[in-house]
């Protein structure tokens, strides 16, 4: 049959019951919406939850965990093999924390084609001195420049300048927790001793906020040069390399090649922060969850609707048949009126949808745990949209298969005979 002519009779069916149509036209609309909403709301959630941590936190790390050593005197010893050794209280070995040969393992890290980055990191333990009081902190030594390639450091200073802190001489970032506890302005200079006793004077260039108070009442950043002088070490001395993938998937595999190539301990991201990607999981799938629902309900508003323009229009199809119309041809006027409100209604969701996500993006968030954001994140991927036309245009065929279905078997003479 002419497709001109199956399209113009879908058309007038449509049109005829214009008030059911636009009914489920609103229907698949407003699931559509607030899909693209709660999904481009939620990711957006994720994706500040996540940045707080995860993008501050290396794809792979490379370090010495300090460990009790596995073979203790008494199981290499030859006079005790065909015992059974208990052995209690078992202390670390002498290890050291410092990467060995740091400097060539630095080289064959950036040198790999998988590997975005890789920057120097030094931790030191000290307490701040306050008065006549000692508080525990840490200073983390870091290339401030790598920093701020590789982690967006400068995102997370609300005060100063990151670069100040490689540029002015013996000076320090203070988290905000710290440096409010310190009363410590821009401009002051603190006094910090090491846990080896030794004291030094350190000039406050900015603040440093991560979002989480906790952590930013202990740490503090340096460049590396400054904590190294804290330390009394040379300047090949680091405990840490942070290396940044090009593919975060990629991260298990690389540690484990890691830490056998450079005899190293290697911790992956995913391994480090497994907590929160489960809580991103969750959450997506919960927004997936919903907003698909939203879509069935809808389904079954068109598959009701559907169904109640066959039960009145059993004229009509009957008429149909008797034309000439095969059941074929009455089943693809009913598909073509279902992915018709599925089409339109679709669209017009997507645009509402991003309207919505517009509107929640320009309301005004205001909190002192994270001053670098001012509304409510939204994520506006395209994924979203495609997987909501998809959906609705897939939920809208399924509501209408099975009432095409049942008008494609109409017996028009039956219908006919019954009048």
């Amino acid at each position: 049959m002419n497709s001109k002519l199956i399209f113009g009779i879908a058309k007038s069916l449509l049109l005829a019951r214009w008030r059911q149509t636009l009914v489920a036209a609103v229907g698949v609309t407003f699931s559509i919406a607030m899909f693209i909403t709660l999904l481009s709301f939620m990711n957006g959630l994720n994706d500040l939850l996540d940045g707080l941590i995860l993008n501050r936190t290396p794809h792979v790390r490379l370090y010495n965990e300090i460990k009790p050593t596995l073979d203790q005197p008494v199981n290499v010893s030859a006079e005790f093999n065909d015992s059974y050794n208990f052995i209690q209280s078992v202390k670390s070995g002498i290890s050291r924390q410092e990467i060995y040969n740091s400097g060539p393992i630095m080289e064959a890290v950036k040198a790999d084609a998988r590997v975005l980055g890789a920057a120097p990191k030094l931790t030191a333990q000290v307490f701040f001195n306050e008065g006549t009081i000692d508080i525990t902190g840490v200073i983390n030594g870091v290339d401030v420049e790598e920093e701020n390639r590789l982690f967006n450091f400068q995102d997370y200073v609300t005060a100063g300048t990151a670069l100040d802190a490689k540029n002015v001489a013996n000076s320090i970032i203070l988290g905000k927790g710290l440096a409010d506890i310190l009363v410590a302005d821009i401009g002051d200079v603190v006094q910090v001793t090491t846990v080896q006793g030794e004291r030094f004077p350190l000039k406050v260039v900015g603040y440093f906020q991560s979002g989480i108070q906790e952590i930013d009442k202990v740490q503090s950043y340096a460049s590396i040069g400054t904590t190294q002088k804290l330390l009394g070490k040379p300047n090949n001395y680091i405990t840490d390399i942070q290396v940044k993938l090009h593919d975060l998937a990629m991260a298990p595999a690389v540690a484990k090649e890691f830490r056998q190539v450079f005899n190293v301990d290697a911790e992956d991201i995913q391994t480090a922060n497994s907590q929160f990607e489960t809580g991103s999981s969750v959450r997506s799938l919960i927004s997936y969850s919903v907003g698909i629902t939203l879509l069935i309900v809808a389904g079954f508003g068109i598959f009701n609707i559907l169904n109640m323009m066959i039960y009145e229009k059993m004229d009509s199809i009957a008429i149909l048949k008797a034309t000439g119309f095969s059941g074929r041809d009455v089943n693809r006027v009913f598909l073509v009126i279902a992915l018709s409100i599925g089409f339109f209604g679709g669209m017009v969701g997507l645009l509402a949808g991003f309207g919505f996500s517009v509107i929640i993006d320009n309301i005004p968030f205001n909190t002192a745990a994270l001053p670098t954001i001012t509304t409510y994140p939204v994520n506006y991927s395209l994924v979203f949209y495609v997987i909501g036309g998809i959906f609705s245009l897939i939920t809208t065929y399924l509501a209408g298969f099975f009432p095409a279905r049942k008008a494609s078997k109409v017996d028009p003479v039956e219908i006919i005979r019954g009048k």
